[in-house]
C-alpha cells in the first residue's frame, strides 16, 4: 500500500478537487486498493513529508521539498493532465 498526500494551502478547496480526480483515476486504473490518500494543508505536512511515498501539491512548496512533490495544478486546470498522471504512476511505482 502506497501513501499519497494531496495538499493545498488551507487543506480544503483545491485539495478536495484534486483528491476527487485522483480517486477517479485510481478507480479507472483499478489501483484503489494499492494507494491510500491523505489530504492536508502544507503547513501541517512540512515536517512529515518523508512519511509519504508520493506528495501532490496544488500550491507553491518550499525549495527544501520541491524534489519530492508533483505539481498538482493540472488537476485544477486540465492542462498537462496526461503527463501528471504518468508522473504519478511512475512515482507510485505501480
Amino acid at each position: 500500500m502506497k501513501n499519497l498526500l494531496i495538499m493545498c494551502g488551507a487543506g480544503h478547496a483545491t485539495s478536495t478537487i484534486a483528491v476527487s480526480k485522483v480517486n477517479k483515476w485510481l478507480s479507472d486504473e483499478k489501483l484503489t486498493d494499492q494507494v491510500k490518500i491523505y489530504q492536508s494543508k502544507i503547513a501541517d505536512e512540512l515536517n512529515k513529508i518523508d512519511s509519504y511515498d508520493v506528495v501532490v501539491s496544488t500550491t507553491i512548496v518550499p525549495d527544501s521539498i520541491k524534489a519530492k512533490v508533483i505539481n498538482g495544478l493540472p488537476l485544477l486546470t486540465g492542462l498537462g493532465l496526461n503527463e501528471f498522471f504518468a508522473e504519478l504512476k511512475k512515482r507510485l511505482a505501480l
